[in-house]
């Protein structure tokens, strides 16, 4: 399998960044422990390049691109912040109608990889939006340490209230044929499985990439298919999948459970070197795969 030049470094390393993205290790404690890799002759720039976001490796699809127009559009969230912002990328000639599909970041803003990401489901014939989080507070700020800090420092619930918001908006569109589709990564993957039960009607088929399930209370009310993409070593999300499994069964709910082998969290995310290129193709021609299908 073609994996990243990252390989040799140590499975741990990969697994202390995970906790450190998600708020369970601050930024002093994961040096440190990288510092103890040094000292068993790992480069700590190595070490960093590959753990730590290179957001110019992450353009599949230029913003320049001839077959797409890319814009940024504002809509009403009465129940969130009020107005939300996000990134809206169409087939170049929009006319006639289109399947639409939000594109929902991890738990740092929009940030480069996630915007291409709504511009690669636009170069194959959907209108995409991807909505940031941040814009209450100025936006995606440039780096995923200061966006991490500004995430976690907001109203989830109004956070949430606002994807809802921005689900309606793009359902909505002119061009858009009704039908909605939703994918994110981590926060965004919780996200997506929040917008399946949080409202049975709201989309037509849910792509959740390595994100924890809605709260038990709420996923009765899932109608939705889902895609869910897990990868094989991540731990702390795939511990949350038996009892979610056990509740779709239960619920008569439509899903496919995809496990990539030998993938970590974040693994279609090419901006750092937990990226699998092979499980992350795999994992994408599904999603348009399932898109289609279920969209059209």
């Amino acid at each position: 399998m073609n994996k990243s030049p990252s390989d040799h470094i140590p499975q741990e390393a990969f697994d202390w960044y995970d906790e450190y993205a998600h708020g369970i290790m601050d930024r002093r404690t994961f040096m440190k422990k990288l510092g103890g890799l040094v000292a068993l002759g790992f480069s700590m720039a190595v070490l960093t390049s590959a753990l730590l976001p290179n957001y110019a490796l992450a353009e599949q699809v230029s913003f320049n691109d001839d077959d797409i127009k890319a814009t940024y559009e504002e809509f009403d969230s009465p129940d969130g912040h009020g107005k939300g912002k996000g990134y809206l990328a169409t087939p170049k000639n929009v006319e006639g109608k289109f399947p639409v599909v939000l594109v929902i970041h991890e738990n740092r803003g929009l940030n480069p990889y996630v915007k291409d990401v709504a511009r690669r489901l636009a170069k194959v014939g959907f209108i995409a939006f991807a909505p940031d989080a941040l814009f209450p507070l100025g936006g995606y700020p440039g780096n995923d340490d200061e966006g991490r800090a500004m995430q976690k420092n907001m109203d989830r619930a109004k956070i949430q209230n606002d994807f809802v918001a921005a689900a309606h908006f793009l359902k909505s569109h002119a061009n858009s044929n009704g039908k909605l589709g939703a994918v994110g990564f981590c926060f965004g993957g919780y996200i997506v499985n929040y917008l399946a039960a949080v409202d049975s009607n709201l989309i037509s088929a849910g792509v959740p990439f390595y994100g924890t399930p809605a709260s038990e209370s709420l996923r009765k009310n899932i109608k939705a298919p889902l895609m869910i993409q897990l990868g094989e070593l991540d731990k702390r999300v795939n511990a949350s999948w038996p009892q979610y499994e056990q509740d779709l069964k239960a619920n008569n709910v439509e899903y496919t459970m995809h496990m990539y082998k030998g993938a970590n969290h974040g693994f279609h995310n090419d901006s750092t070197g937990r990226y699998d290129k092979d499980n992350a193709e795999l994992a994408w021609q599904r999603t348009v795969e399932f898109f289609n299908q279920k969209l059209s």
